[in-house]
């Protein structure tokens, strides 16, 4: 380690300090004591056994050094691109002796090492080009300091270096099984099942290894540090250091130096600032998740869409070094929705329709003959339906729907319409649906633009209530009946409770009031009033008014809450 030391020392020099002298490698008792840390901003050397984390500016390059101090030394060197290609090389430069240029004996003055150092290209053992996480492995290497230089000339970068002397018991990255591949087990329109062999580092070395998910609809990942690059929309984590300072999450201490805390640990991998990984995992994409599941090697993938493309990563990440490995990627086409059997409306005749929760049910009309108008009539049940309506493809309409509405359109000859009825988020969907060219000849009754029933409160008595209500201009038959509810029965209950479609032969017959059939040629007539007698006291009822058309179809106006007077 006395070696190593000198050599950061070395690399890490200000210029000024021309008159020291590199010590002989025999010097046993040299001892570093730097009590500013910002000497050490600059550094340039790998920790053997730890990963780094660093920044490059494009079209910059950045050299790293690490001693190799003894013959036949294995040694392993890991360079992670996070969010864009690196080139980089690693070469070998033989280590300087002590003997000066004159053979005086006497060493050479420091800074003309350092230059002697920096200068020399020495031998090129490796190098790479591209974004995939590339390795350099030697089972013996020659003593002599290592230089690796990494460059990016598509834009600024961060990226990941691991170096190591001792690769085969350090192991800080997860061993891949032999087969490294994610499947996909089991695939839906809206769910993913996928399987993989487990770490052998797990299973057989038993050190604590999660899983973590990633899914995306873009591209497959081929690191960990490229997900969290991507997953850092606020660019927390891809911040550029300020120039001429090497970004770094290690102390000086870590830089291959005992401290007075750990003078006894000659190495430690070091863990990521849990700071850094609250920002990474801030502000997540909506396209791009990442899901840790811990040691399970199986999972399924939820809540996803129908007929869509996904790419899916696993990476392996030991928990005491938080370094990972990735597997070989999959992706996959959930499958199509369930084509919908399209139902055909005829003329004037009155369809029923039930619709799932968030389902959607498609109803066609082709008129047989030519038209000026068509007609809709709509009878949501329940809760508000979502309709829309196409001719010839053109989007005609677009609305929501309660209870009963009525739309016509403009006629086209040869058209045909195609209608998409969507159900309510809160419960399956019931309604009527009827289309005609002939609104005049349809088993629909016809319906004023107000429904409601009005109540006169200065005609309540103890045992009446009079309402009113609005007709049209062709003669229909009425019905009115009455129920009594509990005092504390809201709107919201009778709008919740009752299937605004059952008609009047669903109801008791005690609850019958009264029949009858009235029309107005002039609308501003059409109304109607009646008197519900044989009431109680201070009691609540439910008033409900049927309008039932020729073919025999009934639609039930807004229910209306009445109260007697308890005093009279």
């Amino acid at each position: 380690m006395l070696l190593l030391h000198w050599f950061v020392f070395l690399l890490l020099l200000p210029l000024n300090s021309r008159t020291q002298k590199l010590p002989t490698r025999d010097e046993e008792l040299f001892q570093m004591q730097i009590r500013d840390k910002a000497f050490f901003h600059d550094s340039s050397v790998i920790p053997d056994g730890a990963e780094i984390s660093s920044f490059l500016f494009r079209d910059t390059p950045k050299r790293y050094f690490f001693v190799v101090e003894e013959d036949n030394t294995p040694l392993a060197v890991t360079v992670t691109p996070c969010d864009a290609p690196l080139e980089w090389k690693l070469s070998l430069q033989e280590l300087p002796e002590e003997a000066s240029a004159e053979g005086s004996g006497e060493p050479e003055p420091l800074e003309q090492q350092k230059q002697q150092i920096i200068n020399e290209e020495g031998t090129e053992l490796f190098s790479y080009k591209g974004n995939d996480v590339e390795y350099f492995v030697s089972p013996s290497s020659p003593s002599g300091l290592y230089q690796l230089e990494l460059l990016s000339t598509e834009k600024d970068t961060h990226f990941k270096v691991y170096a190591t002397t001792t690769p085969e018991s350090d192991q800080p990255y997860p061993e891949l099984p032999y087969d490294p591949r994610v499947d996909v087990t089991s695939l839906g329109r809206t769910t993913v099942t996928l399987a993989w062999k487990p770490s052998p580092t797990a299973s057989l070395l038993k050190q604590p290894i999660q899983y973590c998910i990633v899914i995306n609809k873009e591209h497959n990942f081929k690191s960990l540090c490229a997900v969290e690059a991507k997953l850092s929309s606020d660019d927390a984590f891809m911040m550029a250091p300020k120039p001429g300072l090497d970004f770094s999450l290690f102390d000086f201490a870590h830089f291959g130096f005992p401290s007075d805390n750990n003078s006894g640990k000659e190495r430690s991998f070091l863990k990521s600032s849990s700071k850094l990984s609250r920002q990474m995992s801030s502000k997540p994409r909506v396209d791009l998740q990442k899901i840790c599941i811990g040691n399970k090697n199986i999972f399924t993938l939820s809540d996803l869409k129908p007929d869509t493309q996904y790419y899916f990563d696993m990476f392996a990440v030991n928990v005491n070094t938080n370094m990972s490995t990735a597997y070989v990627g999959t992706f996959a086409r959930t499958k199509e929705e369930a084509k919908q059997k399209t139902v055909e409306l005829k003329d004037g005749k009155v369809t029923d329709v039930f619709i799932k929760r968030k389902g959607a049910k498609f109803l066609r009309f082709a008129p047989v003959s030519s038209h000026q108008k068509v007609t809709f009539f709509v009878h949501s049940c329940l809760d508000a339906v979502q309709i829309q309506i196409r001719r010839d493809g053109k989007l005609l309409l677009s609305q929501n729907v309660e209870e009963v509405r009525q739309f016509q359109l403009r006629g086209k000859p040869k058209a045909k319409y195609l209608i998409r009825l969507k159900g309510s988020k809160k419960g399956a969907s019931m309604l009527k649906i009827l289309a005609t060219t002939r609104p005049n000849k349809q088993s629909f009754p016809s319906l004023p633009e107000d429904t409601r029933i009005k109540a006169f409160d200065k005609l309540r008595t103890c045992s009446s209530a009079t309402v009113a209500w609005l007709g049209t201009q062709e003669r229909n038959k009425f019905c009115i009946y009455k129920k009594e509810v509990g005092d504390n029965y809201s709107d919201e209950q009778k709008k919740r409770e009752q299937n605004q479609c059952l008609g009047p032969d669903t109801r008791k017959k005690s609850e019958k009031v009264l029949c009858k059939y009235f029309h107005s040629q002039n609308l501003q007539k059409a109304v109607t009033t009646e008197t519900i007698k044989g009431l109680q006291p201070g009691k609540s009822y439910l008033l409900d008014v049927y309008v039932i058309g020729h073919g025999g179809h009934s639609v039930k106006y807004q229910s209306k809450l009445v109260k007697t007077r308890k005093f009279c």
